[in-house]
């Protein structure tokens, strides 16, 4: 075979999938999947370089901390400390600070992903109770989960690829604090930058809290259970101007308290009147120190944590039509409970749940498990019945296990006891969250998101072949002549160029096509090849200026009513700055350059 013909082969196919990814057409598990495919078919590489990624111990130690992930979400554990974390702000600086810190310190060890997801309500409370505009608050909060990331070695699946790729090509694993000198100074500077420019760089964007309730929206009944919501007033609950909820009235015995002032202190055993959409119902669902305003929840056959919500539209045949809830027996003919009646635009706030008539084309939003759908999904009962995604109630009582959970793993990445690896931490961690039902087996398979980890693997092969076949040196020794071999200088190129490279691809596949080309760098240069890995990490992560670089940047752009511009002026900068800091930190912590260019 021409001695050219595999380096030509291996570049059109990273090319040809790399333009698939940026039109973005298609998904990207499937453009990985051809990516591989066209290396195989070529030639590039054989099935066992190519499937390699799938079997890597990264991989499996990622997926494991995704289902870690999960079991902190499912229990609630973030909105059990948010609150005292986020605290509330006296000014955009201090709110800033406020998100952005405990974000970063705890995306340290916890995916960024669901802990952002975790983070938007507990932030848009806080923007709510100290009147700061969302746009100032959801752009800190998604980059400072990027910049905690980047301080350990599980921050990001991009550092756990970047450390698969590391040790297969012949050395020594990363240990969890490797990569604090450089991402501490990153992160303390990234969120610096943000609280003094973000004053005139971010927007004052955001939704308006509702001011009325939706006409199509639920009315919906809840009792105070107790902390943290007794003893506090509604404005101090965070219970006033809820987006897409509107608390109509109190019921406290035989007292009727509406219209609800800010100031109404609430007590222990108050039933609260909702009127809201379904999201909003949901997110209501799972607020710790509200419960049933009724018993029918506790007398349903099944565990909670097995439920989940369902709507369902009374039909015009229905057995129930002209009889109230309580009436027709509701939870022990379909063990299911009624938790909230939508109705055309009419407020059925004055009447309890289990007093309401039903009527045709009524919306009943029921609490209930898999055989409610089994079995009622096609009766004549109902015209359309629907399960709500992720309305599983929250486990709030097993944070403290969460928690236990949590810690043991980063105990064991940390301190790798009795040869324990991080890879032993995450899987036992993971199989604890399961076993102690912190999650349950779907939501942990739900987590494990085999498209992420599909791109992850796909990535790795697409390095392995630029790697196999020179490229990766060709390219290297290319950016080793623009620095004209001077080591901080191919530092700082190596950071642009994955910089630049990770704001159109994911940061994985930004991170797996660089890290051959930063260790052919290294070795031309005499670099530290530690310094060449810990660029890649640092800088894949850096995924500011644009919303589509990361998809915690997408995630904040509806709450905090962002535009592309919004990201391309806070972001660029940021990337920059924090590429400058990380090349100097490196350069300080560590003899990235050979003797003979050391002062």
């Amino acid at each position: 075979m021409n001695e050219f013909l595999p380096p030509t082969l291996a570049v059109l196919c990273v090319l040809v999938t790399l333009g698939v990814l940026v039109r973005g057409r298609v998904a990207s598990d499937l453009a990985m999947a051809g990516g591989i495919v066209l290396l195989l078919l070529a030639g590039v590489l054989e099935p066992k370089e190519a499937f390699a990624g799938l079997a890597s111990p990264s991989i499996i130690t990622i997926a494991a901390l995704l289902v870690v992930s999960q079991g902190v979400i499912e229990t609630g554990l973030v909105q059990w400390i948010g609150p005292a974390l986020f605290g509330r702000g006296r000014s955009v600086a201090v709110a800033q600070l406020r998100v952005m810190a405990p974000v970063a310190a705890l995306s340290a060890f916890i995916n960024n992903t669901p802990l952002v997801a975790m983070s938007i309500p507990v932030v848009e409370d806080l923007s709510r109770r100290s009147r700061i505009a969302p746009g100032k608050l959801f752009i800190p909060l998604a980059f400072a989960g990027s910049l905690g990331g980047v301080c350990t070695l599980i921050g990001t699946s991009t550092n756990l690829v970047v450390n698969e790729m590391w040790v297969a090509s012949g050395r020594e694993s990363f240990r969890l604090f490797d990569l604090a000198p450089v991402g501490i100074p990153v992160a303390f500077v990234g969120i610096l930058y943000l609280v003094i420019a973000g004053r005139w760089l971010l927007p004052d964007s955001g939704r308006e809290p509702l001011a009325s309730a939706d006409p199509r929206s639920y009315s919906v009944e809840m009792q105070v259970t107790g902390a943290p919501i007794a003893g506090r007033t509604v404005e101090e609950a965070s219970l006033r101007g809820l987006d897409g909820l509107y608390l109509t009235e109190i019921r406290r015995g035989d007292e009727l308290i509406a219209p609800v002032e800010p100031s109404t202190r609430l007590a222990e055993g108050d039933v609260l009147v909702f009127i809201g959409d379904v999201r909003a119902v949901v997110s209501l669902q799972r607020m710790r120190g509200l419960g049933d305003a009724t018993d029918q929840r506790s007398k349903l056959a099944h565990e909670r944590f097995r439920r989940f919500l369902v709507e369902a539209v009374v039909s015009d045949s229905s057995p129930l039509l002209g009889r109230t809830i309580r009436e027709a027996r509701f939870r022990n003919t379909y063990d299911a409970v009624v938790i909230a009646v939508s109705r055309n635009g009419e407020r059925l706030s004055n009447t309890k749940i289990g007093a309401i008539t039903l009527r045709a084309g009524d919306v009943l939003l029921l609490e209930t498990q898999e055989s409610f759908l089994k079995a009622f999904g096609e009766s004549r009962d109902f015209l359309l019945v629907r399960r709500i995604e992720d309305s599983a109630p929250i486990r709030h009582e097993r944070a403290p296990i969460a928690a236990l959970i949590l810690a043991g793993v980063v105990l064991v990445a940390a301190l790798e006891p009795f040869g324990y690896t991080m890879f032993h931490g995450a899987l036992a961690g993971a199989c604890l969250m399961i076993a102690t039902r912190c999650c349950t087996g779907p939501q942990a398979r739900k987590a494990l998101n085999v498209r992420l980890l599909f791109v992850i693997a796909g990535s790795i092969a697409l390095g392995a072949a630029l790697a196999k076949t020179g490229v990766a040196a060709a390219i290297a020794d290319g950016l080793l002549a623009l620095s004209g071999g001077h080591a901080l200088l191919t530092l700082a190129i190596l950071w642009l160029a994955t910089f630049l490279l990770t704001e159109l691809l994911s940061n994985v596949t930004a991170a797996a096509l660089m890290f051959p080309i930063a260790m052919g760098a290294a070795a031309s240069a005499g670099l530290d090849p530690r310094a060449a890995a810990l660029v890649t990490m640092v800088a894949a992560s850096a995924s500011f200026a644009t919303p589509i670089g990361y998809q915690t940047n997408l995630m904040v752009q509806g709450p905090g009513g962002y535009r592309f511009t919004d990201y391309l002026r806070v972001g660029l900068p940021l990337g920059l700055l924090v590429g400058a800091t990380a090349v100097v930190a490196i350069w300080l912590a560590m003899p990235v350059a050979p003797a003979a260019e050391l002062p």
